[in-house]
């Protein structure tokens, strides 16, 4: 019998099914229970994962009360993460959430406030903290190797929401617009667009490689398509004690950065007083400079260790040694980078710099 139970809560987030394969792939956990109020959403993960009718629900008590999980995985459309989030610390369950954190920086404390008395953990899982190469960089940027850190300059984005499925099994263009109507990630009411998607990723890891520190304020700028309620392209600028840093989201790059890396390049650029770094998503190498050696030079990624390769085997790791999360999945680094969001956003409606929200 396997250790760890895990249940699928919502399938909103394509990313579910992804999480869905590592819970399978799992030498010590079980997908034991899956929820969405639409069967038909289950339908793809329950064929995939050969999961027994018995083990499908569209009744979140009823999925809890059968499944006893002790870990939840919530994929719910980002303006009902609070609201699941709440339901689900009544089952003193721990939640780890699929990007981003939330809608807004009062439903993230609103999520941090419910499962506080229950003595669970409370992760979010960002994608990015997965990759070889942004982990690398943080390693060299804490061991000083291009000095203090004073830019961050990260661009973030793919094709699009709906170009792909689980295990990134591709959309034809046409089906894609045929969806757009429909879909919550098209809805300003649900927390659809780019800035909520992907701004996360470059002000929660952003955060993280700062240790931590908050930007004073923040200036956002979006497109505005005709027909389309909400952005498919941002760059923010955020304005720290020392200097500044851009962070730009983009839905409509030229290609996916997990198949052919576009331009502009997806991923991270630091600058620090003795150097610099850019770290690409997914690549084997950094391109580093430092003032001893300032031609551009590759240097290798370091291979995540066991235990740190992905979202599943880190989080059930920190239940069973009794851990809290750590780096980008703490949900303190996460509301700070929910704060930048949260600012980013309205700087965006009201067309001017504003101080980081409280």
């Amino acid at each position: 019998m396997a250790r760890f139970r895990v249940a699928a809560i919502s399938f909103d987030h394509m990313h579910m099914g992804d999480l869905l394969r590592l819970v399978h792939d799992h030498s010590d956990a079980e997908i034991a229970g899956i929820f969405d109020p639409d069967r038909a959403a289950m339908q793809r993960a329950a064929e995939t994962f050969a999961i027994p009718e018995d083990r499908i629900f569209t009744d979140l008590d009823a999925c809890m009360a059968a499944t006893k999980p002790d870990l939840a995985i919530l994929c719910a459309a980002t303006a009902d993460h609070a609201r699941y989030t709440e339901r689900l610390a009544a089952h003193a369950v721990h939640v780890l959430v699929e990007k981003p954190f939330a809608a807004s920086v009062a439903d993230a404390r609103a999520m941090i406030a419910a499962m506080r008395p229950t003595g669970r953990l409370l992760a979010i899982n960002w994608p990015l903290c997965w990759v070889a190469s942004h982990v690398t960089a943080k390693r060299l940027i804490d061991e000083g190797t291009i000095g203090r850190l004073i830019e961050i300059h990260s661009y973030g984005g793919n094709r699009g929401p709906l170009y792909h499925l689980a295990d990134k099994i591709e959309v034809t263009p046409e089906e894609v617009e045929r969806q757009k109507p429909a879909s919550w990630w098209y809805r300003r009411a649900s927390g659809g667009g780019s800035l909520l998607d992907y701004l996360g990723y470059g002000a929660t890891l952003g955060t993280w490689y700062r240790g931590g520190e908050a930007p004073l304020e923040v200036t956002t700028v979006i497109d505005e398509t005709p027909g389309i309620e909400v952005d498919q392209h941002s760059i923010t600028i955020c304005r720290y004690a020392g200097g500044l840093s851009r962070m730009e989201t983009r839905w409509g790059t030229f290609t996916d950065p997990w198949t052919i890396q576009p331009q502009p390049g997806c991923g991270f650029v630091f600058v620090g007083t003795d150097g610099t770094i850019a770290s690409w998503d997914y690549a084997d190498h950094l391109t580093v400079q430092t003032r001893a050696r300032p031609v551009p030079h590759p240097i290798p990624v370091i291979p995540l260790p066991d235990g740190q390769r992905n979202a599943i085997e880190y989080v059930l790791g920190c239940i069973a040694r009794g851990e809290a999360p750590a780096g980008p999945l703490d949900p303190a680094v996460s509301l700070t980078g929910q704060r930048i969001v949260d600012t980013a956003a309205r700087s965006a409606r009201e067309k001017r710099t504003l101080p980081l929200v409280p």
